[in-house]
């Protein structure tokens, strides 16, 4: 064996030659850290070719998977691993040997540090161009469909954009209060403190000085840490949980309550919306239900497209609003139902054979009791929206051996910048494959 080299771990041919030896002034590294193949802190150079779901950078030495944040396929770079895992190692970027012509500056000084966006450096169009490969790649590994992915969807408003942001601050300490902001990139605990954020609406940020000052100035009264909400809405900004508020989609106007769920990206929703009306509406059924109907995002801006409506919400509270907002919006045949978890559908009457349901479920996904409960009403048509293309790709296996056929699959970008991606998949009945 070559000096500077290791043993390779089980499965993996040959050496790893060390590229960079390890500083005898490195930290001292955790307890559980397993040295093999690389040392703590040990610099290896790689080049990248992929990037993961979670906006990761993937390269290999000698076959073994590095994976490390913020570098760009086409890259040489050199990393520092801080884990070995027994498939995989983890790395910080510590130079960009030869950079992607894809990368870009990011626009956020605190970009690389916040965890709250990943692709900052990576060129707009490019987001997308991944975002689409990961969710068909997510598809063919889980659930082992192959399908054609549809472009993802952009918008225009790729900064300023968010309508709710969270900062988190920790307990304060003899009064003082310390950072507020978002969790560190690495760390557990760290919160990075952030006095403006560059993917928030104009109006958060106008906003969010005076909030801060605020927070700090009743530092004192806090006996932990604490999340704060900012939510930007018709109504104007507030941080009061329990306030009502109205966000306008279209010609639509909905009200809530300042906590709830609502989709946080109000400038792209009358084009997701109007997508979801087109493939829930497209094969000709007549009604339409709409199964996590929380306020009635869903069953109100697709309800003129359809004879009857029903949201159904395990939530009454949700469904109260969804009730107001039919009457404010002057929409008189959508009904909207609580329904208990295990008999989700009791209280629907419309025939199957005529229905399109859409399901848009929190980001774990649907239980299997829902899959099951979904396949035996058996609708028509299918139209599952997720903000978690992987929970959704379990999902959709589990729908496809119940008997529906997969026909279209469209990723939306609602948060640029982000790992995050927005996923519509239209299924229709047809035979298990």
């Amino acid at each position: 064996m070559v000096r500077g080299a290791r043993e390779a771990p089980p499965g993996v041919p040959g050496v790893f030659t060390v590229l960079a030896f390890p500083d005898p002034m490195t930290p001292r590294p955790p307890r559980k850290f397993t040295a093999v193949p690389f040392e703590y802190h040990q610099e290896i150079e790689l080049d990248i070719d992929s990037l993961t779901n979670l906006g990761a950078g993937v390269g290999r030495v000698a076959g073994w998977v590095v994976f490390v944040p913020y570098a760009l396929p086409g890259e040489r770079v050199r990393a520092r691993v801080h884990r070995n895992d027994r498939n995989c190692s983890h790395a910080d970027l510590v130079e960009v040997l030869s950079p992607s012509p894809d990368r870009v500056e990011p626009r956020c000084p605190l970009f690389g540090d916040c965890g709250g966006c990943q692709y900052q450096h990576l060129a707009y169009a490019r987001q997308l161009e991944w975002k689409t490969r990961q969710v068909g790649e997510l598809m063919q590994h889980m659930a082992g469909i192959g399908f054609p992915v549809n472009p993802c969807r952009g918008t225009e408003r790729i900064w300023n954009y968010r309508s709710k942001i969270t900062p988190h601050f920790e307990h304060p300490r003899d009064g003082v209060m310390g950072a507020i902001g978002f969790l560190a990139v690495r760390g557990r605990s760290r919160i990075v403190d952030v006095p403006r954020c560059d993917i928030a609406m104009d109006e958060i940020n106008a906003e969010l000085p005076e909030i801060r000052d605020g927070l700090r100035r009743r530092a004192s009264e806090f006996r932990r840490g604490s999340t704060v909400l900012v939510r930007a809405a018709a109504d104007g900004v507030t941080t009061d949980f329990k306030a009502t508020v109205t966000e306008r989609v279209g010609d639509r106007s909905f009200r809530f309550l300042a906590g709830d769920f609502f989709q946080n990206n109000p400038f792209i929703l009358p084009s997701f919306t109007a997508y979801v009306a087109d493939r829930a509406a497209e094969a000709g059924a007549r009604f339409l239900v709409d199964a996590y109907c929380g306020s009635g995002l869903f069953a109100l801006t697709l309800a003129p497209r359809f004879e009857r409506v029903a949201g159904v919400e395990v939530s009454e509270t949700s469904c109260e609003w969804a009730r107001r907002n039919a009457r404010d919006n002057g929409i008189d045949h959508a009904v909207f139902l609580t329904a208990s978890a295990e008999a989700i559908f009791a209280e629907v009457d419309f025939p199957a054979a005529q229905t399109a349901v859409v399901i848009d479920p929190p980001r774990k996904g649907c239980t299997p009791e829902f899959i099951d409960q979904l396949a035996a009403y058996g609708p028509s048509r299918l139209v599952y929206v997720s903000c978690d293309p992987a929970t959704q790709v379990r999902d959709l296996r589990l729908l496809v051996d119940r008997g529906y056929r997969l026909c279209d699959v469209q990723p939306f970008d609602l948060f640029p910048h982000t790992r995050h991606v927005e996923c519509v998949m239209t299924l229709e009945r047809g035979q298990p494959e």
